[in-house]
């Protein structure tokens, strides 16, 4: 196990990792001491008959006025069907599901799969309800927990550090919505000070930092050894590869854009059952028990259905249980289990140096069936298959914390390729430009150019180091020199298949706009030039990327020559103002 090292800080700080999953959510922690301990909330309200569970369900039931009435294992009480149906309240589940990238392509889920949003409430509102009720939770551990746990979280609650975990395929836009709602939540002010103390992580490489942790690393791989971390959730499977360059002292880098396979729930879809209600609470149980403690198909299974008097013999249901045959369940497991096969094969094929082992981590991965059916079909492939001894739903929420506390990634993959739309200088002999000529622009110095250019900042597949600066000069030019008070930069992504996307007409649906950089540039001195028809004026800026999990995007322009100026800008969804430093 790579240890973690001495606490440097010069105040006490804590540090919360919230894993809000798509069917569970867990909480892990640190209060750095000499050496930090991480630490799991392992009590929650409406749990205390199950003390030790580290996740609750992530489910919310509201009232009709968008208060809430209930959250977790208290909306899950034995009971609550029937509380929720005297008063009326909207049940709200698979919360990761509204927040998903449009773009996103899944297997078989579909929009109408999918529940509706009580009346009036958003996405990032629910999620903020759910991130401030876990708040409240690790809060109340800590204080119980802890000697002199009132005085330790008075002492550290205004410098709270926040990690918060998301699938491999979320981006900039989903980022700025867990913001939003964790700002909303008053987990942090809404101030630059308060925003910087939110970090993100990816579910994936949360997970490599608990194997890491958890010793996995130590007795599996060597240096110069590469492995994959499959992290099978409740709703969706992460799957990253990495590099183990230096296992002692230990450093990793990315080698592949990190996949992502979604799936939806509903596997007793197909029973001849007429009641939603009773297939809702068939699906809830199988979800429980049935999924993670199914390991052969030769024995039935059974999944509680209504009272002991419930009896329908047409479909196997005797005193109040349905008895399923071993291998129609394990027919319910082949479509994930084929797509993480097909996956890992595509994905090694384009690996080095060659893949060698699996890490299994995740909620599905505690599901003895899912563990042997992956070890017989990957070590075919000469792959060996492991998971972590104990608590593979931690992984995440306690990987998380390992993540902000150390730095073994050196090197990440860009998933997409990301750059600045704008205009190039027109060139009769360029076929591409004749196509568009009609569309041709002149400018005060003359010059001919073409709108709707893609100028590429960050190629999909590139390896790039934290904190690596990529960018792009570009060039503004007006009559009038008030138009140059501005500067309006939008970064957009590209999600083709195009190594070399040029032109953003050519596939308009491929491409999307992760934020617009504005900066005041009234008080920077403009060059005034002489044209054709007159003056005009021009100012030289660059758009820059800053890589690393969370894309950062900066305008900079020189200013009297020797003052180099520069703006900073979290990548956020375009929809919202981009708020520069200092305001």
């Amino acid at each position: 196990m790579a240890p973690l090292q001495p606490y440097s800080g010069i105040q006490r700080k804590l540090v919360l990792a919230f894993d809000v999953g798509t069917t569970f959510s867990g909480i892990s922690y640190v209060d750095p001491g000499e050496i930090p301990i991480i630490h799991t909330v392992t009590r929650y309200p409406g749990q205390e008959n199950a003390a030790g569970d580290s996740k609750i369900p992530s489910i919310l039931y509201y009232n009709h006025d968008g208060t809430v009435h209930s959250v977790g294992a208290e909306a899950d009480k034995p009971g609550m069907v029937l509380v929720a149906e005297d008063e009326d309240l909207v049940f709200v589940e698979w919360l990761k599901l509204y927040l998903r990238p449009s773009a996103l392509g899944s297997n078989d889920l579909k929009k109408e799969d999918i529940p509706q949003l009580p009346h009036g409430k958003t996405a990032v509102q629910v999620l903020s309800d759910l991130l401030g009720y876990l708040y409240r939770c690790a809060k109340c551990f800590i204080v119980e927990s802890h000697a002199n746990g009132s005085s330790l979280w008075t002492s550290v609650e205004d410098r709270i550090d926040f990690v918060l975990s998301h699938p491999n395929d979320w981006e900039g836009s989903q980022q700025q919505h867990m913001r939003r709602a964790a700002t909303m939540a008053g987990l942090v002010p809404d101030t630059l000070m308060g925003q910087s103390r939110i970090h993100f992580v990816k579910e994936g490489e949360a997970s490599l930092y608990y194997c890491v942790s958890q010793g996995l690393v130590e007795s599996s791989i060597k240096d110069g050894e590469t492995a994959m971390i499959v992290d099978a959730g409740g709703g969706t499977v992460d799957l990253s590869v990495y590099h183990f360059a230096s296992v002692v002292p230990l450093s990793i880098e990315e080698v592949t854009a990190p996949e992502c396979i979604n799936f939806s729930n509903h596997v007793l879809a197909t029973m001849k059952i007429q009641n939603d209600e009773d297939i809702q609470t068939m699906m809830e149980f199988f979800d429980k028990s049935t999924k993670t403690l199914f390991k052969n198909p030769n024995e039935p299974s059974y999944i509680k259905f209504g009272t002991m008097s419930s009896n329908d013999p047409s479909v196997q249901i005797r005193r109040g249980q349905m008895t399923l045959s071993g291998h129609k369940v394990a027919s319910f497991f082949e479509p994930s289990i084929e797509a993480i096969v097909d996956t890992i094969q595509v994905q090694r094929e384009n690996i080095s140096p060659p893949l060698t082992a699996i890490f299994l981590v995740g909620g599905f991965a505690a599901s003895p069936w899912l563990f042997s059916k992956l070890q017989q079909s990957l070590v075919q492939l000469g792959l060996t298959v492991s998971r972590p001894d104990r608590h593979v739903n931690k992984a995440v929420a306690e990987g998380a914390v390992a993540f902000f506390l150390t730095n073994w990634v050196s090197v990440r993959v860009a998933r997409l390729t990301y750059g600045v739309e704008c205009s190039t200088q027109y060139d009769e002999n360029d076929p591409e430009h004749s196509i568009r000529r009609g569309n041709v622009v002149s400018r005060p110095s003359g010059r001919r150019v073409i709108p709707n250019a893609f100028s590429v900042l960050l190629s999909k597949g590139t390896r790039v180091h934290d904190n690596d600066e990529v960018y792009r000069e570009f060039y503004k030019e007006a009559s009038d020199v008030s138009m140059l008070n501005r500067l309006t930069s939008q970064i957009i992504c590209y999600r083709g298949r195009n190594k070399e996307p040029r032109w953003t007409d050519t596939e308009p649906t491929m491409f999307s706009s992760l934020c617009t950089v504005v900066v005041d540039t009234s008080k920077v001195c403009k060059n005034i030039h002489f044209g054709p028809v007159g003056c005009y004026y021009s100012q030289k800026f660059k758009v820059i990327l800053l890589c690393g999990l969370e894309l950062k995007a900066q305008i900079a322009w020189t200013e009297d020559v020797s003052s180099f100026i520069m703006l900073t800008y979290i990548v956020c969804l375009h929809r919202n103002r981009v708020r520069k430093s200092g305001e």
